[in-house]
């Protein structure tokens, strides 16, 4: 008898983990497999770091297919070209299909830069860090700009979901400004659809909205919030600050000679438009085991998920997907498939709480939400340069992890512990 295929797509920062975490509670039970657009795993985290060369591209990624072979788990770098849920077949790139028995879409997201005109890298006039390739590209650039100096914008546009990247990474440009002895040519704008500043898609955590102010402040990096982008052209970014109830406040227009902004993100094309599975904006529809409601074969982590807004405001903001939240789903999905291959029904919960490290270069800002969307049972946020500490550690050991192809070793399992921190609902 066959055993069954579990496939995963997207072997991106939370697909690759579950892969891992996939197999071993699979324990030789079902045939694992991953299929991805490249055979390249990408710390995204550290993206910022490329953008101003304090990282290299090769030092931040991983040549996956002989971890995978290592781990008897089937792997192809081709992509997936269409998602065909009624028939549990997955088309890929090259013309051939996978037939599952489940499936884990892990694919992050599609960078929606076309819907804002003149925004992105890829004939638009703002650089990116959301992909490696992007914050290379970023790093030329600004190779560029240090020649010939002026305004810099940062920031994220009306739908993005990623917030805590654009402040690190205005706040990193800062730091490295100040080293080459640069900064007074250079005025700063913040950018933001949030409400206020610190709010992060998450209505703040702790006292993100005072630290996150206070740094700017202390930078003298200006911030617009409730902006909506109308249209970037060369040199020049055009603003609407909205009011509640929608109405247009003000409008700026901004000059820069240096500008990074988050898109919104919507879900990649294999998947997009599939009745039942997804949102209209093509975000992966679970239920609080990871599973679609309509296909109870597929499960779903990380940015790809649909997970609704905290509340309105008046520029559409999304909701972040941490890293340890995208973890924690993993972990989730793991234990349900041990489950399901048991004959049983999934009971596991994710815990959705939010851990992140926002660094500055020189210091940062950590926060703790447990869980991620309010009313929080935990709800904490503090700075220093312990940050920044932290941020390279948390780096060099997950990035160890991939190498090894680990997903949760034992001092991590008793660190979290410790902390009180837990991947699943108990």
């Amino acid at each position: 008898m066959d055993k069954p295929k579990i496939v995963v797509l997207g072997a991106g920062l939370g697909g690759t983990i579950a892969a891992y975490e996939i197999n071993a509670a699979a324990k030789a039970r079902a045939e694992v497999m991953m299929v991805s657009d490249s055979e390249t795993y990408s710390f995204v985290p550290s993206n910022p770091w490329v953008a101003v060369r304090w990282r290299e591209p090769e030092a931040i990624q991983v040549h996956l297919p002989p971890i995978f072979a290592k781990k008897k788990i089937g792997f192809t770098g081709v992509g997936a070209k269409r998602l065909h849920a009624s028939e549990k077949r997955l088309e890929l790139n090259d013309g051939t299909s996978i037939n599952y028995d489940y499936l884990v879409i892990s694919t992050g997201p599609d960078l929606a830069f076309d819907e804002i005109e003149g925004l992105g890298p890829h004939g638009g006039h703002t650089v990116s860090i959301c992909q490696t390739a992007h914050a290379s590209a970023a790093a030329e650039a600004f190779d560029r700009f240090v020649e010939n100096p002026g305004p810099i914008v940062v920031g994220a546009a009306q739908g993005a979901s990623c917030y805590g990247p654009a402040y690190e990474f205005a706040l990193i440009l800062d730091t490295e400004l100040r080293r080459r002895k640069i900064r007074d040519k250079v005025p700063m704008t913040f950018v933001t659809a949030e409400p206020y500043i610190g709010h992060l898609g998450l209505d703040g955590v702790g006292d993100t909205k005072s630290l996150l102010e206070s740094v700017l402040r202390e930078r003298h990096i200006k911030w617009i919030t409730n902006a909506r982008v109308a249209k970037v052209e060369a040199g020049m970014m055009h603003l609407e600050e909205i009011a509640e109830g929608g109405a247009v406040a003000r409008t700026h227009d901004l000059p820069f000679a240096f500008s990074m902004m988050l898109p919104a993100f919507r879900g990649v094309p294999a998947v997009r438009d599939i009745a039942g599975l997804t949102n209209p904006r093509g975000f992966i529809l679970v239920d609080k085991h990871q599973r679609n409601p309509a296909f109870p074969e597929i499960f779903a982590l990380g940015v790809c998920v649909a997970i609704p807004a905290t509340g309105p405001t008046p520029v559409p903001v999304g909701v972040p997907k941490t890293g340890f939240m995208i973890e924690s789903m993993g972990t989730a999905i793991a234990a349900n498939l041990d489950m399901i291959l048991d004959g049983k029904e999934p009971t596991a919960e994710a815990t959705w709480n939010a851990v992140c490290l926002a660094d500055f270069g020189d210091g940062g800002v950590a926060f703790v939400a447990q869980p991620q969307i309010p009313p929080r049972n935990v709800n904490w946020a503090a700075s220093g340069k312990w940050v920044h500490l932290a941020k390279i550690g948390f780096e060099k050991y997950f990035l160890r992890k991939v190498r090894k192809g680990e997903s949760e070793p034992f001092y991590e399992k008793l660190a979290l512990h410790v902390m009180g921190i837990r991947k699943l609902r108990m």
